[in-house]
């Protein structure tokens, strides 16, 4: 017989009662906290816990915040059906500022990063209307994204904050970042494998499948690759140094050197880190996508763009051989693979894209296959797509008006879509976030696929083994954590022991 949660201010008979939430929940009710859960086990219901014993209190607010539109809607709509409170607000960027000033009146607020911190700057809403604060994938929480910013709002506050995320990132740097801007005190952690969660999982088979470049593909590879090396050639001749292996983050790494110090170098550099995209579209993506980068790349102007496109023999060939090859209607082997893929699995499926050409490519093809699919991609952008259209994209998904989801990153954190069968990378990650996200949006109910393409000896192998070096790092990091801030509470009540006693 089903269990629900009993209290004050939840719905009578409509959460179910687990107890790993309950002791999840409980912890971070009495210290700031980062709940670690995997995907489809109920954050939000933890959230929901901890909410209705803060308003029990009666002293203050609750700011619950989350990354997407699509995200916070989600979470807006499941506390309004799940909590006996009118007073609850949704609060975006499409508001206007007199409505925001009005909303932010509310017992319990759901609203994008972006939009609380420019209010916080306003002065329309302040840090001591709220007692809790959740930042839903916390692990955003790093460099100069809007949820650093509302974490310095609050650290002279007394509100109890709590952190919630599928996975903590996997470099030690960015997590104990986290830990210190949120001045979290604890670490409360589940994974597949704890044996009070054990019961509620279902296993996804996970398929790396692996396809060859056409040899028209081949031929442009070949052709950038040429460009790129005559570009680390006059970088190495300049004084450069750099590693045998040709990798794109270590030249992001150096272009404000190059800037400040070494100017005859900004040519090849700046070339260099265009080729290293355009490359990446070609290989993971496709022809399409890789010409429409040139396009925009060619139209932006700046240091090296006429060397490319007008000067190097070897990138003005490539975008001649990439033109008639989309003349042919040659594309990427991913594609047919797509279809191939979708007819071994009956019911819904999702396919991850990283850009929105890439995005466009595959709907377009699909389409033409005869299967029914619909897009999902930010608001960015004259092609991007609004709140409200987003929410329609999701809802129709949900009610089986087509059966394929095609989604940019905006798909990946936090979507609930509970009967997606399969899970379809169209481009593998190099994160293990990004990665253990987009896979939990199967196997929630039943058992789920999971389904990587790889293409040979393309960048999508270098970030197959990246990946899975993150992953195995990042599954540590919550106990690794757990211990830190375990020895500096150690150390900290030494402190006062000796301070009291002197």
């Amino acid at each position: 017989m089903t269990q629900y949660l009993e209290k004050k201010y939840v719905q009578k008979d409509s959460i179910e009662k687990r107890d790993y939430q309950v002791n999840l929940a409980t912890q971070a009710i009495k210290e700031n906290c980062i709940v670690v859960l995997p995907t489809g086990l109920g954050k939000t219901a933890i959230a929901l816990h901890i909410i209705a014993e803060y308003l029990s209190k009666g002293t203050g607010g609750v700011l619950f915040l989350a990354p997407t539109r699509v995200l916070v809607n989600q979470h807006y709509e499941f506390l309004k059906n799940n909590l006996t409170l009118d007073d609850i607000a949704l609060i975006t960027g499409e508001d206007t500022i007199q409505k925001r000033t009005k909303l932010w009146n509310n017992s319990v607020i759901c609203a994008t990063p972006e939009i609380a911190r420019n209010d916080f700057a306003r002065g329309i809403v302040t840090p001591d209307q709220f007692t809790l604060v959740i930042f839903d994938e916390v692990h955003r929480t790093v460099g100069d994204y809007a949820y650093s910013g509302i974490a310095q709002r609050f650290e002279d506050s007394n509100a109890r904050i709590v952190g919630m995320t599928a996975t903590l990132p996997s470099e030690k740097e960015k997590a104990t970042e986290i830990l210190t801007r949120l001045k979290i005190a604890s670490v409360a952690e589940r994974t597949e494998e704890s044996l009070d969660v054990k019961p509620y999982t279902q296993e996804t088979h996970t398929e790396w499948i692996n396809v060859e470049l056409p040899d028209e593909l081949k031929a442009i590879q070949t052709l950038l690759k040429l460009s790129l090396d005559q570009r680390y050639d006059a970088l190495r001749e300049n004084g450069i140094k750099l590693a045998s292996q040709q990798s794109l983050s270590a030249l992001l790494r150096i272009r404000q050197f190059v800037l400040n110090t070494n100017r005859r170098s900004a040519k090849p550099l700046f070339t260099a880190i265009r080729i290293h995209y355009a490359l990446t579209m070609l290989e993971v993506h496709g022809i399409t996508p890789f010409l429409k980068f040139c396009d925009r790349a060619q139209a932006k102007k700046g240091i090296g763009v006429k060397d490319l496109f007008e000067v190097d023999p070897n990138f003005t060939r490539a975008i001649h051989l990439a033109k008639d090859a989309q003349s042919k209607g040659i594309e990427h082997s991913k594609i047919p693979k797509l279809k191939e893929i979708l007819d071994s699995v009956p019911g819904k499926a999702l396919i991850f894209t990283s850009y929105r050409d890439s995005v466009d490519l595959i709907y377009n093809n699909l389409i033409g296959m005869g299967v029914s699919a619909g897009i999902l991609i930010g608001k960015a952008g004259t092609t991007g797509l609004k709140q409200k259209k987003q929410i329609e994209t999701v809802q129709k998904f949900r009610d089986g008006v087509f059966q394929v989801l095609v989604a940019t990153r905006v798909g990946e954190e936090g979507l609930d879509i509970a009967e997606v069968n399969q899970v379809i990378f169209y481009d593998n990650v190099p994160s293990s976030i990004r990665f253990i996200q987009r896979r939990g949006r199967t196997g929630r109910k039943d058992t789920g696929k999971l389904v990587v393409l790889i293409a040979k000896n393309t960048i999508d192998e270098t970030y197959y083994w990246i990946g899975k070096r993150k992953i195995t790092a990042s599954r540590g990091m919550g106990e690794k954590m757990s211990k830190i801030l375990a020895k500096n509470r150690e150390t900290e009540s030494k402190k006062e022991g000796l301070d009291a006693f002197i």
